[in-house]
């Protein structure tokens, strides 16, 4: 049998080292499940429930192995349900390679069933996929997939999704050669370009005050803890971490001030004002990572590594590899003959909230209870809202585990396909036994994208789904209050039992309506101890207000 275009993209993307790729199947796409199917054993192929979620997949499974996600979308509204996932790809740099059907070429402009080639009327898949991508094309023959893959991987791999849209005539193709021909190879360590002027503004600094560093999930995504931590160390700085990046330094780790930003730590803006330097490492610094350090920012030296320049000015060194890029630094400062220590800081303040009265369980109280109950290499995923702000600021992520919250687009639901990803991805630990993901999301997120928990229950996957049920969009409610004087609310649901509910729909999943902290902690001892996916539902207070800077300084209107 002739090799088709699909046998040679599912060869050549599992040789790169994936090992899912993730999507809805359709008339327009089913061959490329076909050459899965047939395909290398290494590969699996995975069907969600929707294609944001399925988008989403692909871009957990990317950050959590610092390698390309790979999502795969039939034509029409599957392709174009793509769209939001892709988007928050693209805006927090994550690779991940998107394979879209497309009806037969001769059937373009042609009034073919979702024909979206731009012509005859039809709309442009390859416009409408380009904003949201590093390299979009729309290939034409077989013969020319092999180059196209390689220039979208290539693409990809430099931060962001890259979008094939492939007729199904082509899927169907000979492609003309093996994959082990010509395969998309890694692209080697860049070099780091501005690092000297760097160095000497450290040097500089040194001489005249203390340093701080903001650390970004760069780091993560180049797996660059350690360097991060020798450089930290041998610069004795204060280190405080953007509100994506909880888990690239330790909460334990010398010189920790916390989180930057809308949900973040005191003690981390003062010690950027004390500074007679601000280092960012692998963060642009968007505004919700700096709210709140515009004035100390700019009374201060600010300077830069990391793939792309930050938002504030800033002497900016390109560093597309902070493994390699920290070290050069910390090199510099190294005392070989004094062992390596910094200054450790004590426990941080957290943010003062008002008091809630209304039912249900505080935010602080939830995730407290989570951290005395997370056990060391748990991943979590949190979605946005006043759900990710309080785990953003109270969360202590345990050592070994990642920390993921979609804060590029802040698309509600992505926790959950996201988390489902990087469970495929990371469930078995190196050494043997079961490695948890734990979802964190409000009931608004849930009822927009939590069916997903579907995909967990058919592939048995240790994923902790935990739902802060307030019967809101409860970000909105508190918009509604703050700003608008609480004449009104469209923000509101109506009560739902999301726990009984769950546990009617999926009589094997173990599901938790916890009233107390007390049994909060019994239900997540519980679901850890559960070797598949497990729920919990705690009810909170639409009303309260969250660990959110912006929210904690306005006044307040009156009807």
């Amino acid at each position: 049998m002739p090799m088709r275009a699909v046998d040679y993209l599912v060869e050549a993307i599992a040789a790169l080292g994936v090992r899912h790729i993730f999507g809805v199947d359709g008339a327009n796409i089913e061959d490329l499940y076909d050459a899965i199917f047939a395909g290398p054993e290494t590969m699996t192929g995975l069907v969600a429930k929707h294609e944001f979620s399925a988008a989403t997949m692909a871009d957990g499974y990317a950050r959590c192995t610092a390698g390309l996600g790979v999502v795969a979308a039939t034509s029409g509204g599957g392709a174009m349900n793509l769209v939001a996932g892709l988007a928050e790809s693209f805006a927090s740099r994550v690779p991940v390679l998107a394979l879209v059907g497309q009806p037969p070429t001769e059937l373009e402009g042609r009034g073919a069933f979702q024909d979206s080639s731009g012509r005859a009327g039809t709309f442009d898949a390859e416009r409408v996929f380009a904003p949201v991508s590093r390299y979009c094309a729309r290939v034409r023959t077989a013969a020319a997939l092999p180059a196209q893959l390689d220039r979208a991987v290539a693409a990809a791999r430099r931060g962001g999704p890259a979008v094939l849209l492939l007729p199904k005539d082509v899927q169907q193709a000979d492609p003309g050669q093996a994959p082990s021909r010509r395969l998309p190879r890694p692209a080697g360590r860049s070099r780091s370009v501005g690092l000297s002027r760097v160095r000497a503004a450290l040097h500089a600094a040194r001489a005249t005050g203390k340093i701080t560093i903001i650390a970004g999930d760069q780091v993560a995504r180049d797996d660059a803890r350690a360097e991060l931590l020798r450089l930290a160390t041998v610069l004795d700085a204060a280190v405080g971490v953007a509100p994506d990046a909880l888990d690239v330094y330790d909460h334990d780790e010398p010189g920790y001030c916390g989180v930057s930003g809308t949900m973040g730590h005191p003690e981390l803006a003062d010690a950027v004002r004390r500074s007679a330097l601000c280092l960012l490492v692998g963060t642009r610094l968007p505004m919700t990572a700096r709210t709140g350090l515009d004035e100390a920012l700019n009374n201060t030296v600010v300077v830069s590594v990391g793939a792309e320049a930050p938002y504030p000015a800033a002497l900016h060194a390109t560093g597309p590899d902070l493994v390699s890029a920290l070290p050069e630094l910390a090199d510099d400062f190294a005392d070989p003959g004094r062992p390596m220590t910094a200054t450790r800081r004590d426990p941080l303040t957290a943010l003062r909230v008002p008091a809630a009265a209304g039912p249900g369980l505080r935010y602080r109280h939830i995730v407290e209870t989570l951290n005395a109950t997370l056990e060391p290499g748990t991943d979590v995923f949190a979605d946005a809202g006043n759900t990710g702000a309080a785990v953003v600021h109270h969360l202590r992520l345990p050592r070994g585990g990642r920390f993921v919250v979609a804060l590029g687009m802040g698309g509600m639901g992505y926790a959950f396909g996201a988390g489902i990803g990087s469970a495929f991805a990371r469930r078995h630990r190196p050494g043997g036994g079961t490695r948890r993901t734990v979802v964190v999301a409000g009931d608004g997120a849930f009822f927009m994208h939590g069916m997903e928990i579907h995909t967990a229950i058919e592939y048995r996957l240790p994923v902790t789904f935990v739902v802060f049920n307030n019967n809101a969009h409860a970000m909105c409610v508190t918009r509604e209050r703050l700003y608008y004087g609480d004449r009104y609310s469209f923000n509101r649901f109506r009560p739902a039992r999301l726990g009984a509910g769950l546990g009617a729909m999926f009589p094997d999943l173990p599901s938790f309506s916890p009233g107390s902290t007390g049994e909060l902690a019994a239900a997540l001892r519980t679901c850890f101890d559960h070797p598949g996916p497990s729920f919990v539902s705690i009810d909170c207070d639409p009303d309260e207000i969250p660990p959110f800077t912006p929210f904690l300084s306005v006044p307040r209107r009156t009807p």
